[in-house]
């Protein structure tokens, strides 16, 4: 990537995981079936402050994979590839194999 976005705030900046249309046999996979919501973590920001001025962190961390909302998030191109940008508490948890 060319260009090097780095959120601010409790931003975080999130490449969405394209389920594949197709198995490895050559089978043709409806959409529905892998609807996923994921997406992988590119960047985050700093985090955000309270009420008493304390820094709270961004909970995740650049590389995880997450459960994204169906809805939501700024879409952003850059280098002609498509990121979206969610604050901390839109995003609905982390994915483990």
């Amino acid at each position: 990537m060319a260009k090097r976005l780095l959120p601010t705030l409790n931003r975080v900046l999130i490449e969405k995981i394209v389920p594949p249309s197709k198995t490895s046999a050559g089978i043709l996979l409806p959409e529905k079936s892998n609807k996923l919501n994921s997406g992988k973590v590119i960047a985050v920001g700093p985090g955000a402050r309270d009420s008493q001025g304390k820094m709270i962190p961004v909970a995740f961390k650049e590389g995880d994979t997450v459960l994204l909302p169906e809805y939501g998030g700024t879409e952003i191109k850059l280098d002609e590839k498509e990121f979206h940008l969610y604050r901390d508490e839109d995003i609905l948890g982390t994915l483990h194999d």
